[in-house]
């Protein structure tokens, strides 16, 4: 018998509209000889089953039930395709472990920790993992720009804490800029950091849970056309992401082996991609993505087509993985 899939899309934040072309790829993708997909659409205002005529259905949140003509559906699994909160940032994996029902992904508290930049760096840092470094601020707190520069130095990078998408990321090359850069942080997010620039060649590493191993993706070499991986850069073609990245052997290694221990010291669980940037011979960690975008074109799948998984296997994988199949 076939299982009913709910895939989570939208979400509260400005990666609504990238979320929403990731669930379509999943629905379209899943094996339909095992599964029947649902989108789900998740708004502040409503929880709505989305049909294929994009009629809606509101979802009873006491079970994560829809009833449709009469007849009421229940889910074996849910997929998690929500970037940003409240799906990458442990909402929604507290109200399904409460609930029940087996999510796609880390746990509540690896996607908390893994959404909040500056608390996961401060983590991984007695381990030895190297970041850039960095100024904290918090929104209404003092600070004196030359005080920050004196840490971080020019050029720098002002990012609001608990964002993605590079949505809140400005890079800041003169002090009389730092002020504006850290106003507009602080319209996306109470909390940001503020970052030194790291002038070296950055990667992104995909390691996923997959057919009950933990598996290192071919590492991607980002070159982007604007002054670094924006939003844009991202979902605007304004990028060149060459996949396997052109590094050493031995770098190659060495990034493989950093960007799986940092996946078992946050104790990760299904899709995950780190950012690093390498500068003279040292990869530095900028971040992890634990709701990676999934569209066709998005890094993942790339490099999982590359490793020689589709993304019907990508997919049936951590699917499989949380029902315990």
């Amino acid at each position: 018998m076939k299982k009913n899939i709910a895939i989570l899309m939208g979400g509260f934040s400005k990666e609504a509209e990238v979320s929403l072309k990731s669930a379509a790829v999943v629905a379209q993708h899943l094996n339909k000889d095992k599964y029947v997909p649902y989108r789900v659409r998740i708004d502040r205002e409503q929880w709505v089953y989305v049909d294929d005529q994009e009629k809606e259905y509101p979802i009873n949140r006491d079970d994560f039930s829809v009833t449709i003509n009469g007849d009421k559906i229940t889910f074996a699994a849910v997929f998690n395709a929500i970037h940003g909160t409240p799906g990458e940032d442990g909402y929604m994996q507290a109200y399904f472990q409460l609930i029940g029902l087996p999510l796609t992904g880390c746990s509540m508290y690896a996607s908390a920790l893994t959404f909040n930049k500056r608390d996961m760096l401060s983590v991984l840092k007695p381990f030895g993992i190297q970041s850039a470094p960095s100024y904290y601020l918090n929104k209404g707190e003092h600070y004196q720009t030359a005080d920050i520069l004196a840490k971080v130095g020019l050029p720098c990078f002002v990012k609001a804490n608990r964002s993605g998408s590079s949505i809140g990321v400005y890079k800041v090359n003169e002090e009389a800029s730092l002020t504006e850069a850290i106003e507009k942080a602080f319209e996306v997010d109470d909390e940001i950091l503020i970052e030194s620039f790291l002038n070296g060649t950055e990667v992104s590493v995909g390691v996923i849970s997959y057919r009950g191993e933990v598996k290192v993706l071919p590492i991607t070499e980002i070159i982007s056309e604007n002054e670094f991986f924006d939003y844009q850069a991202k979902y605007e073609g304004k990028s060149k992401e060459i996949t396997p990245a052109r590094l050493s052997p031995e770098m190659t290694a060495r990034v493989n082996a950093l960007a799986a221990r940092v996946y078992h010291l946050l104790k990760m669980e299904g899709y995950s991609r780190s950012e690093f940037i390498i500068v003279n011979e040292t990869p530095y960690l900028l971040e992890m993505n634990t709701t990676p975008g999934l569209s066709e074109a998005s890094i993942l799948p790339q490099q999982a087509r590359v490793a020689g998984i589709s993304l019907t296997e990508l997919f049936e994988s951590e699917i499989e993985r949380v029902l315990g199949c």
